[in-house]
């Protein structure tokens, strides 16, 4: 798990007593017909692709712009490409027109192209590095702040923003293709997510899910509208501004109240641990560290600043929490980096074989043996050459490498081409990692990538050039992973490689254009940025100032900042070991590092919010854990797409200028 990165975990059971790595219900004396890998990219697919790939960036933009924390849709966009297909044929079926039969392997490529589209509002940076760079950034730091200088200004702009994405976000795509035998059959990774979303799909096409299929679809329509409602009803209250509202109940006493759907929904897809190490981290730093640092004031650091001055408690909150990210991401990079080492040398001293996943024989090993050959035939059968991976690769860094110090000027071509000489080990490493843990590192090595950088270029243009730098690698490390996530998923419902290459380039092209269309449709509606408004965009501050440290260093840390931040790198360290080297049965109790940092600078709200989540699913699990495990997933993609779909009449009222007619404020009531 990132900072802003995805959090890749399943959101639906397998369904129909599915599990999670079996291969699906085909028998081997009667084989399905698998439909040509053209028939499986159809019209209908990429237009409901579209139309998802919409609702799911302005999704994933108002996650980035608030807590920071990406949820895996890949499971949301199968069922939503189900139900929108299904409900279309069956309109058309009442109207007496007959339509092509649809096939698990068109739901297949829909969800593959929405997860790509979508994808590109996570990795384009929209509320990390591309917003860093912008006016508001700068003059929230303040330009008194050693390191961050005017110059270093530039503000988003669709033109710059669209070119920036096409030129950067196919190469992770071509990085790896030609390894995703190795990756899927060969290291036989499991990639949870992309099982899950098989598992599902699986289900849709078969007779013994087409009921769940239908309770599951029926569920997330109740709560996507439950929750399109509750955020239309609160607009109705919240006034002018943020101080009226139900979103601003008193938290002690009203908190339930306060809650939102989308992190509620968030709390039910997270696991356990990841909820309660966030609130955890809230406890931590908002109930004991920040007011014990308040009383420092006039001591450590000057008592009459700002509240977003870094020279004062706003600079502990976002430093510590820095240290915490970059802690953890350091450890489970330097983790990934070894065990991939490991293997591959155990691969060569066994000549190359790499049992990562250990079979079991059981009563049936022959039947899964027999299936397990039927789904590699099929993998295999439609070969992408790597003579077109690795000239689309060399082809498109050549153009990107003349492109992109067109864009940033700060940085020059021979920096980019040293990002995309390891940016293909680096997208491995990622990818191997997903496919282990199902945790997408991708903005890890992002900032590794902008400290490089930010440090190469040094005071003239480093912080421009360590940001965008940041955006090159991550753009590539992450569609990488994404797409061994996708080959995953298409390996086990018999789709084609070539269908779900070609479903990854018309989606990662939707997404150059629709991710940051929606982006700009926050941007004009809402006030982005504002530390006192809904949409904080928290990581843009932070990326900036990780970039400000690679060209500046320390020395405008306030007292006591640097060695407070050291121990807290030195503990996510330490309680990453111990996740590691303790019994499974206790290390499951040990909370995550890059969790407990979130709540760190963003507040302590969505931590609330998320431990109610995981609270209700805690309940729903003990009182029907079959109910819970059907439809959990439901319950939480209705929640978290029906704030989403909210976000649309919402940003379009506030274009109009349309104001909501009531402000409700609350207030202590005078005491006698």
């Amino acid at each position: 798990m990132g900072t802003e990165a995805e959090i890749m975990g399943p959101l639906l059971a397998a369904g129909a007593g599915g599990v999670a790595g079996a291969a699906p219900e085909t028998e081997v004396e009667e084989r399905e017909a698998v439909p040509p890998w053209r028939e499986q990219v159809t019209a209908r697919g990429l237009a409901v692709s579209a139309v998802l790939g919409v609702l799911f960036c302005l999704i994933t933009h108002k996650l980035n712009l608030t807590v920071g924390i990406i949820p895996s849709l890949n499971v949301a966009a199968g069922l939503l490409g189900y139900f929108l297909v299904r409900t279309w044929t069956a309109a058309l079926e009442r109207l007496g027109v007959v339509s092509k039969p649809f096939t698990k392997q068109e739901n297949t490529v829909i969800q593959t192209c929405v997860v790509a589209c979508y994808g590109l509002a996570f990795s384009g940076g929209f509320g990390s590095y591309m917003l860093a760079m912008d006016q508001r950034t700068y003059e929230l730091i303040g330009p008194d702040y050693p390191g961050n200088r005017a110059v270093d200004v530039m503000n988003p702009s669709l033109g710059w923003m669209i070119g920036f994405m096409f030129v950067v976000s196919f190469l992770g795509l071509f990085s790896l293709v030609a390894l995703r035998k190795v990756m899927v059959i060969d290291y036989k990774l499991t990639y949870p997510s992309g099982t899950a979303t098989a598992m599902l799909i699986n289900s849709f096409h078969t007779t013994t899910g087409a009921e769940l299929a239908d309770k599951q679809v029926k569920c997330l329509g109740k709560y996507l509208s439950i929750s399109f409602i509750w955020n239309c009803f609160k607009w109705f209250f919240s006034g002018v501004g943020d101080s009226c509202g139900f979103d601003n109940f008193p938290s002690l006493g009203l908190t339930a109240f306060k809650n939102t759907p989308t992190y509620i929904g968030c709390g039910l897809i997270c696991p356990h641990i990841v909820n309660c190490s966030t609130l955890l981290g809230a406890i931590i730093s908002w109930g004991f560290l920040w007011p014990y640092i308040s009383t420092k004031a006039g001591d450590w650091y000057p008592a009459n600043l700002g509240s977003n001055d870094f020279k004062g408690l706003y600079g502990y909150k976002v430093f510590i929490s820095v240290s915490v990210i970059l802690g953890d991401g350091l450890y489970n990079l330097i983790k990934i980096i070894y065990a991939t080492i490991k293997e591959i040398m155990n691969a060569r001293a066994k000549q190359g074989r790499l049992p990562l996943v250990q079979v079991q024989d059981d009563d049936e090993g022959s039947k899964l043996s027999a299936e397990e050959k039927h789904l590699n035939e099929t993998f295999i059968k439609d070969s992408i050459p790597p003579w077109l991976a690795g000239s689309g690769y060399v082809g498109l860094a050549a153009i990107s490498i003349a492109t992109v110090p067109m864009i940033f000027p700060q940085i020059k071509w021979y920096l980019v081409l040293s990002a995309y000489v390891v940016a293909p080990l680096l997208a491995f490493c990622n990818s191997y990692g997903t496919g282990l843990t199902d945790w997408n590192l991708a903005s890890t090595y992002g900032k590794i990538g902008l400290f490089i950088f930010a440090s190469w270029v040094g005071q003239n243009g480093g912080v421009i050039a360590g940001l965008a730098a940041c955006g090159v690698m991550m753009s590539i490390v992450s569609t990488a992973a994404d797409l061994m996530q996708d080959f995953k998923t298409g390996y086990l419902t018999l789709s084609s490689p070539r269908s779900m290459f070609v479903s990854q380039l018309i989606g990662t092209a939707l997404g150059c254009v629709i991710a940051p269309l929606t982006f700009w449709l926050y941007w004009s509606a809402f006030d982005i940025g504002n530390p006192d408004g809904a949409f904080k965009a928290p990581y843009a501050v932070i990326f900036r100032e990780m970039s400000i440290l690679g060209v500046e260093g320390f020395s405008a840390l306030p007292q006591h900042c640097l060695a407070i931040c050291s121990f807290f790198f030195i503990a996510s360290l330490v309680i990453n070991l111990l996740r590691d080297v303790t019994p499974k049965n206790v290390s499951r109790f040990i909370p995550i590092p890059m969790a407990m940092a979130i709540p760190f600078y963003i507040g302590a709200y969505f931590a609330i919010d998320m431990f109610v989540g995981t609270v209700i699913l805690f309940v729903w699990e003990r009182v029907n854990r079959k109910e819970c495990d059907d439809f959990a997933g439901a319950v939480a993609s209705g929640l978290i797409c029906g704030d989403g779909i909210w976000t649309v009449p919402s940003a379009i009222l506030s274009i109009l200028r349309i104001d909501p007619p009531i402000c409700m404020y609350f207030k202590p009531s005078l005491s006698s």
